[in-house]
């Protein structure tokens, strides 16, 4: 029996070994990359005629340091991740949703509108608020699950373009008053707002130690350990992966590719039109002050889909991530105090994006070596 159990117990060391060595690979090489994108951001700060050391002091000062601030981060990275939620589901079954933005608006519309068609006690209204706005974004990534399952149009294609045409759709809301506009007493000096939403339609505020932030924080973060529980444990989420690994063997085992494709799409928009919903009723953060205005999604479906990108859709991972992005979307405001444009930071912003994508972009090509060089070495 020992003769046995020896060689077995070898290779469970060589096979810990091996992942102890890739994981040590994956590791230096985020570390270099990031290194390398810092670096390349305090050089172009430089060159601008600033001082990096400058930019990045103000960067925490805005994002962590300030009295306040890092409620406002949190506030930020809710809807960030709500948003990377969603794209990680539509991936996870091989769909690539780059609408995220379109999906937001309409259900930031959604929520105005039919919150207050439907009123109700404030807690109620809240809920409907977030309900109907997870509806209109999935029935507006419906459109593009129509296009793409019933007549083969590519819903990298029909996403985008729905973004376009949501935010005309948006627009026109808000140009009547049985729609999205506000009553004329109400608008003040601004034309095109929605009705603002009363005190006790408002997600519930929580302050620690002179932090304000609202409870979609904790809202998205939950959300985040469901999906990752989904993907990960259930049927469902093997099944999503079936589809995006290979559709025609999923479609061999019973998967339907049109009615799992099309939920995974409609489930991205929901959480994106959740996002939306979420910022209109959480306000305060940069989003306005609780109602609808023009260009009401302020790019967060963009930035939530580089989230996803660069925490490599996996949803937990997404946290930490959405958290960075909002770090630099709160900090940015302070760095015009140092002299240097406040644009720098969507600088910074690609350049990490792009640090934390050369990784598996280099460790692809290597593991296609290796595997080349074993499959020479055979024969």
């Amino acid at each position: 029996m020992t003769t046995v159990a020896k060689p077995a117990t070898d290779e469970k060391r060589a096979s810990r070994a091996r992942q102890s060595a890739r994981l040590a690979e994956w590791l230096v090489l985020y570390l270099l990359s990031i290194l390398g994108a810092i670096l390349i951001s305090a050089l172009l700060v430089t060159a601008t005629g600033g001082d990096w050391q400058s930019v990045v002091g103000a960067l925490f000062d805005g994002s962590v340091r300030n009295p306040g601030r890092w409620g406002a981060t949190l506030g930020a990275a809710a809807p960030l991740l709500l948003v990377a939620l969603g794209t990680v589901i539509s991936a996870r079954a091989g769909l690539v949703n780059i609408g995220q933005e379109g999906q937001l608006a309409i259900g930031a519309a959604f929520a105005t509108y039919f919150g207050f068609l439907i009123g109700g006690p404030g807690s109620v209204n809240i809920v409907v608020l977030l309900a109907f706005g997870a509806v209109g974004g999935a029935l507006w990534a419906g459109v593009a699950a129509l296009l793409r399952f019933w007549r083969g149009v590519p819903e990298v294609l029909s996403t985008l373009l729905l973004v376009a045409v949501a935010g005309q759709a948006v627009a026109y809301g808000l140009r009547w008053q049985g729609l999205l506009l506000a009553p004329a007493a109400d608008r003040g000096n601004r034309n095109q707002v929605s009705e603002q939403l009363g005190t006790d339609r408002r997600l519930p505020v929580q302050t620690i130690f002179g932090n304000s932030y609202p409870i979609s924080v904790y809202l998205s973060v939950l959300a985040a350990v469901i999906v990752a529980f989904l993907l990960a444990r259930s049927i469902w989420g093997f099944r999503l992966k079936m589809l995006g690994r290979n559709p025609r063997a999923a479609q061999h085992s019973g998967v339907s590719q049109n009615r799992y494709g099309s939920a995974a799409l409609m489930l991205g928009g929901a959480f994106a039109g959740l996002a939306g919903a979420a910022m209109l009723a959480g306000g305060g953060f940069a989003f306005g002050n609780f109602q609808l205005v023009p260009g009401f999604s302020a790019n967060i479906g963009w930035t939530g889909l580089l989230v996803a990108l660069v925490a490599r859709e996996r949803a937990l991972i997404c946290i930490p991530v959405a958290l960075v992005f909002a770090a630099l979307r709160t900090g940015s405001g302070f760095v015009s105090s140092t002299g240097v444009e406040g644009r720098i930071t969507d600088v910074i912003q690609g350049l990490l994006v792009l640090a934390l994508l050369v990784p598996p972009a280099v460790m692809f090509v290597r593991d296609r070596r290796r595997a080349r060089a074993a499959t020479t070495a055979r024969t």
